[in-house]
């Protein structure tokens, strides 16, 4: 069995673990084990643009220090908003010595941080390492003529030194579906903002944002959306749903982690939906457990 280290970041250890819990089932059933960090707090969820803000990264610094502090050369995301700002605070800190010495300055009794540790999103663990040939050779439940619309969104493929894939033409969750038995359907707003934090401040925006990606992935023939961000995942859904007219446009969607751990054996659980996907999986011979 192979172990990596993984942070589970706050969204997906409170609202998204389903997303963790079908993420450990896939990985199981592939030979891999997710091991939490003993000791971790917030990367900070959105990562700072001004280049002389340091004490915004001092919170991904303390994973970062933590992580490489455990032995590791590597750290596990699932939440692509974690992946993005871990990430190119990592690559933001090294890439400046005295940079890096003043933040390390602000962790007090932690260990400093010493840079080069790699942070790996699960879809690249699963491209990369394991490899879709061998994710292929375990489906035991194939997703057969389930028509899927990959949602991508802001910060896993952006920017491209530190995103999984292409940033205008990603394939990773296609290449995965595929793997999987499911038809991919690719639409063009699959690498388009889902409104993000505006959803707080101006849900209307949010829920026009939804309305758009929903309409062309049905546009596509698509049954079911998936996505790996927390806030993506809660915009596709309850604003989705709030949305006036959008009744045929209401369109499940779902954490590719769910789609991949059905496919291997698993039976992830799904938390309450404003959409319920399980119809639709009913449909196509598939079954979720249902979350209390």
């Amino acid at each position: 069995m192979n172990t990596i280290l993984y942070y589970p970041g706050c969204g997906v250890a409170d609202q998204a673990r389903s997303m963790e819990k079908g993420a450990r089932e896939a990985l199981t059933a592939l030979d891999w084990e997710m091991q939490e960090m003993s000791r971790w707090n917030c990367c900070g969820t959105v990562y700072s643009l001004a280049t002389d803000d340091l004490m915004r990264h001092v919170g991904p610094a303390r994973v970062l220090a933590r992580a490489q502090d455990a032995g590791q050369e590597r750290l596990l995301t699932l939440c692509s908003m974690c992946y993005s700002t871990l990430k190119r605070s990592e690559q933001f800190l090294t890439a400046d010595r005295e940079r890096l010495d003043r933040v390390n300055a602000f962790l007090d009794d932690e260990p400093d941080y010493r840079g080069g540790l790699r942070v790996v999103h699960l879809l690249e663990l699963l491209r990369d390492e394991i490899g879709y040939e061998a994710v292929q050779e375990r489906v035991v439940r194939p997703l057969q003529g389930l028509k899927v619309a990959p949602y991508y969104g802001c910060t896993l493929t952006r920017p491209r030194a530190a995103g999984v894939d292409d940033p205008e033409r990603p394939t990773v969750l296609e290449d995965l579906l595929t793997a999987l038995g499911a038809e991919a359907v690719a639409t063009a707003e699959r690498v388009e903002c889902c409104g993000a934090y505006l959803t707080a401040s101006s849900p209307d925006v949010a829920r026009r944002r939804a309305v758009d990606i929903a309409r062309a992935a049905i546009a596509g023939g698509a049954e079911l959306m998936i996505t790996s961000c927390p806030l993506c995942q809660y915009n596709l859904d309850t604003r989705l749903a709030e949305a006036r007219g959008s009744s045929d446009l209401r369109v499940p969607s779902v954490y590719f982690t769910q789609l991949l751990a059905l496919a291997l054996g698993g039976d992830p659980a799904v938390e309450e939906h404003e959409i319920d996907p399980l119809p639709v999986l009913a449909a196509r011979g598939l079954s979720v457990e249902v979350k209390a």
